[in-house]
């Protein structure tokens, strides 16, 4: 096991390059309770191909506990990376290669403003992964999700850009290395292209976006709007070939913004 090393691994440097260059990533959102062997090494298969960046394995729910064998089957098929996105304290391996420590800075529950990270701060030092502190923002995506009942919290208005600004600042001149911006899994709509455009424009960290993103034209859109990189899950369950689809949209977004001013 790695020690526990406080200051920044390749990952988040190599993101923030890839910021400064105005290039856009792809991030597959796995669900381990819903990924079966079969189709897991097909989406593998066709992340490689289409040049994803990164895999994100987690979820509000996972009762399977196939947590660290989801890890292990991505990082025995490929090397990119695999990101920790916890719904709770005992989401943790140290199989990852990074974790999105989140707080859910968009609602006003304390086990998950804090309460959470205060449970898992001891393993999560001793897991040697590297940590990105993130302010995760949940927005209205047109119908409940399973992250807003579990999290207890209101979702921000999808119509007010303003308030969304506001507390990915906050996040932001908290220290927080990424904002994320999420509608929920399977939400009806995605978080909106005005909302993602205000609030890229005012911070200087990572922003990643996701919920609701089921066709080439939305993760062509988020990126194109702001978002560093888009995250695409729920499709994928359903029909894991659209992800070469998914994967050239977002790179022609960032081939739109290559140059522009």
């Amino acid at each position: 096991m790695l020690a526990y090393n406080p200051f920044p691994m390749p990952l988040y440097p190599a993101l923030m390059h890839l910021k400064a260059q105005r290039r856009k990533a792809l991030a597959v959102l796995v669900d381990p309770d819903k990924a079966d062997e079969t189709h897991l090494s097909r989406l593998v298969e066709l992340a490689v191909t289409a040049g994803v960046d990164y895999f994100f394995v987690g979820g509000s729910l996972l009762l399977s506990g196939r947590l660290e064998a989801t890890v292990q089957a991505i990082k025995v098929q490929c090397t990119i990376p695999v990101v920790l996105f916890p719904g709770a304290a005992t989401h943790l391996t140290p199989a990852a290669d990074a974790l999105l420590y989140l707080s859910l800075i968009s609602g006003r529950n304390p086990e998950l403003l804090i309460g959470q990270q205060v449970l898992s701060a001891p393993g999560v030092k001793r897991s040697g992964l590297e940590v990105l502190s993130t302010g995760y923002m949940l927005v209205d995506g047109g119908a409940p999700t399973t992250v807003s009942y579990i999290s207890n919290t209101t979702p921000l208005p999808h119509n007010k850009s303003d308030i969304a600004v506001s507390t990915a600042l906050a996040g932001e001149l908290l220290g927080m290395k990424l904002i994320f911006i999420d509608a929920g899994s399977g939400a009806p709509r995605p978080v909106p292209t005005g909302m993602i455009h205000a609030v890229a424009a005012q911070i200087g960290i990572p922003l990643v976006v996701g919920g609701g993103i089921r066709t080439p034209q939305q993760a062509y859109d988020a990126a194109k709007a702001g978002a560093d990189i888009v995250v695409v899950g729920n499709v994928l369950e359903e029909v894991p070939e659209l992800l070469p689809e998914l994967a050239a949209a977002v790179n022609q977004a960032s081939g739109h913004l290559v140059g522009a001013g």
